[in-house]
């Protein structure tokens, strides 16, 4: 890569450059947060300009007035301009420009920002600073001279994901004497002759990979079969495809697993042994890996009548994954376990996750666990971390424990009521008193999960009960992440918060905008909590409008995400929040455990001196790869409910408006949760406009209005399984007597025609972001 000029822009003589000590305007402080994006914070801003005292409070309003009016943004008490990117983060690599430099797109952009920026991509000469085109790499802003096609420059820290080699697609026959081919699935690849001979078994319709191995008549590819996954109305294929189009590593090195099938059981040693504690472990029923392990008792302390002793317990994992080890490495690059109806793409390789770190009935495992003393409010007293080695005394599913607690007990929980299922339970009763108190987020937006049959092929798709079982180990794991965050600050110890920023003034804005259109008021912005949200979502439920308000206020929040720089979990309303309690699946809290092993001095295998500096790329590394897991899992059931539903072309269904855009709705049914879009031209005959306050297509001359959160009968048109997409038809009348739509709102012209309603494309749902 050759050297790029300095960056000008970095070092004119920006306006900002004022008296020390005299208020700088609002331009000067827009310039100085532009040229140092993610560096400018208020102290920074201080500092710069000099002011100093009683200054510092007219600073501060400033800074607060350019964010209401969107100007800025605080992010991890930091400014940037809306749409600017931060120091470190992921990005794909998608194309060279006519230089031949590779340019890259950042992987995590808020489409409500426009196009993604194209960042002159420079790479190193170590082979791991290297990307391709297609590849995935962690990098950092530079001051390098960006080139005509770019708008930053970026250097490359490592490359993530190689995406170079085989190709995904479906294996098709051909007549006559013609050789097979492949239909990709990436619509963006040509079609490819297939070598016919090997071909893996492969039928018709059947799910490949292939790599190309060489040209056949006039320069054509011919690619061979590398692997058969099976039909493509398998789940297995389904998500395999999620797997190959998102770039998650699902294949362990040769190196990871020699390493895995060599571990050996712990013995005591220096460790703690709470073997005789009752401690037990409650999961889904269908669990692999068991990482987390509880008990409670009654306080004894005289002092502290009413309050609770809680035990928790969790997986070793730092004992077996050893920092730069080629488990590390490995689990770094995964950054956390991906969830499919049928399997799981694991952090780590089975031999650890599912055996040796499992916290298995009646079995001696390592444990990194917190003890932690509540009063009778809920508010914990005190906590104090041990190594330990402990045996499970049971394994329990959240149904089963639930139960038992409610009066039906089995063979596996009738000996465990009063003794350890009890107290739990009394002790969850007084940890919630300290969290009603706290009052978190608290959204009520069910999730849908797939049953499937034997076959692979969706049986039924349903929303679980969420038990107390549930809500107590929750609160349990919360409290044991809270501790972790407080030692390790105490100790001065380097660690990855989970951190979930407030709303930005944007969305605040857009938010109370919608609440009005429902005669609701968000207070001022100013020292905004979650107890606001709460109250708007208390006085909506129970009521048709309930479940659209939850839709508002979670389009509204941050994402949450790794980073060590501390300001706090919004959601859960706490002040400091590491993630500790599976380090099985989650990288981040692998960390965590490494930094109270160094802190705390339980071992030679904690966070190693000068890993405070590698943080910030940690954190955006596994904070990108936890977006792709939620992707990935996203598109599988897409997919698996869009073939489930294709042979119901034409069948009628009741849904609800999930999502409201000018070129249309969409649409999630009610019995199975798929969701599917409604193009605009479609709908009928009249002009509608979008109005982005009320998230509705409101009809030009009628009034006609379709908002988010609306119950409709739709009919289904078009299923498009590789895409995981569905079209409707809508057949419900709109609502009247509402707001006409305005001259100057987004108009979106919808005047019905049989051609518009045939070539109308099925288009990819389209859901809000989790938080």
């Amino acid at each position: 890569m050759s050297a790029k000029r300095i960056n000008p822009r970095k070092h004119s003589n920006r306006a900002h450059a004022k008296v020390p000590g005299e208020m700088p305007s609002r331009e000067d402080i827009l310039a100085f947060v532009a040229d140092n994006p993610g560096k400018a914070g208020k102290r920074e801003i201080a500092r710069h300009f000099g002011i100093i005292g009683g200054a510092r409070i007219q600073l501060k309003k400033l800074l607060k007035d350019l964010a209401a009016e969107g100007l800025i943004e605080k992010r991890q008490k930091r400014m940037i301009r809306p749409g600017d990117l931060p120091p470190v983060f992921v990005a794909n690599i998608v194309t060279r420009d006519r230089d031949g430099e590779l340019l890259g797109e950042p992987l995590d952009w808020d489409e409500e920002a426009g196009l993604p920026p194209k960042i002159l991509v420079i790479t190193g000469k170590a082979k791991n600073t290297q990307p391709g085109v297609g590849d995935r790499a962690l990098i950092r802003l530079t001051e390098a001279d960006t080139g005509n096609e770019a708008s930053h420059a970026a250097r490359v820290i490592r490359v993530l994901e190689k995406r170079q080699g085989a190709i995904l697609g479906i294996f098709r026959k051909r007549d006559g004497k013609r050789p097979p081919y492949l239909e990709p699935i990436d619509r963006k690849q040509r079609e490819l002759d297939i070598d016919p001979t090997d071909l893996k078994e492969a039928d018709d319709g059947d799910l490949v990979s292939v790599q190309v191995t060489r040209s056949g008549r006039y320069g054509h590819p011919v690619a061979s079969i590398v692997e058969r996954f099976g039909s493509m109305h398998s789940e297995k294929a389904i998500s395999e495809i999620a797997l190959q189009s998102h770039g998650i590593p699902h294949v362990f090195p040769g190196s990871v697993e020699a390493e895995a099938e060599a571990a050996r059981p712990v013995t005591l040693g220096q460790r703690e042994d709470w073997r005789k504690i009752p401690l037990i472990t409650i999961d889904p029923p269908d669990a692999k890996d068991h990482d987390d392990a509880v008990y409670a008792e009654p306080d004894a302390n005289p002092d502290n009548e009413g309050g609770y002793i809680v035990f928790v317990a969790i997986a070793d994992v730092a004992h077996y994954v050893r920092p730069g080890s080629a488990l590390d490495k490995e689990a770094l690059k995964r950054g956390n376990s991906v969830y499919f109806p049928d399997r799981v793409i694991p952090m780590l390789p089975e031999r650890i996750s599912n055996d040796m770190c499992s916290l298995k009935e009646k079995q001696n495992r390592p444990a990194m666990a917190v003890r932690m003393v509540f009063d009778k409010t809920g508010r914990k007293t005190s906590h104090s971390f041990h190594r330990v080695l402990m045996r499970s005394a049971a394994k329990l599913s959240y149904v089963q424990a639930q139960k038992a607690i409610d009066g039906v007990t089995d063979e596996a929980t009738e000996t465990l009521v009063d003794g350890i299922l009890e107290p739990l339970w009394a002790a969850y009763a007084c940890l919630k008193k300290g969290r009603d108190a706290r009052e978190p987020l608290e959204l009520d937006l069910p999730e849908r999960k797939i049953k499937l049959k034997d076959d692979g092929t969706v049986d039924h798709v349903y929303v679980p009960e969420r038990l107390d079982a549930h809500k107590l180990i929750e609160e349990f794991m919360i409290q044991a992440n809270v501790a972790a965050a407080e030692t390790l600050e105490k100790k001065k110890t380097p660690l990855v918060y989970r951190i979930h920023d407030a709303s930005t003034p944007e969305k605040l804005e857009s938010l109370k905008e919608f609440l009005s259109t429902l005669n609701m008021k968000l207070p001022s912005s100013g020292g905004l909590r979650p107890s606001a949200f709460n109250g708007i979502l208390q006085k909506v439920k129970d009521t048709p409008q309930a479940h659209l308000v939850n839709e508002v206020i979670l389009r509204s929040q941050a994402q949450a995400e790794y980073n060590p720089q501390n300001i706090g979990h919004f959601g859960l309303n706490l002040r400091r929040y590491a993630h500790f309690t599976s380090p099985i699946r989650r990288y981040a809290d692998l960390i965590v455990h490494r930094g109270l092993i160094r802190a705390l001095e339980l071992g030679d295998d904690g966070l190693q001196d000068g890993m405070e500096a590698k943080l910030e790329a940690i954190g955006a590394e596994i904070s990108a790869a936890e977006r792709r897991a939620m992707l990935a899992e996203r598109d599988t059931i897409d997919r698996l409910i869009a073939l489930w539903m294709a042979d119901q072309i034409g069948a009628s269904f009741k849904g609800r408006i999930a999502g409201v855009v000018k070129s249309g709705l969409f649409v999630r049914l009610e019995d199975t949760g798929a969701d599917g879009f409604i193009p605009a031209s479609t709908i009928g005959i009249d002009y509608y406009r979008y109005d982005e306050g009320s998230h509705a297509l409101i009809g030009d001359k009628t009034g006609e209005t379709y908002q988010l959160g609306d119950v409709v009968d739709v009919r289904l048109v078009e299923a498009a399984p590789f895409a995981g997409a569905l079209r409707f038809e809508i057949l419900s009348k709109g609502r009247t007597g509402g707001k006409r739509a305005q001259r100057t709102g987004s108009k979106s012209r919808v005047q019905k025609s049989r051609a518009s309603q045939r070539g109308a494309a099925p288009a990819r749902s389209k859901r809000g972001k989790k938080s």
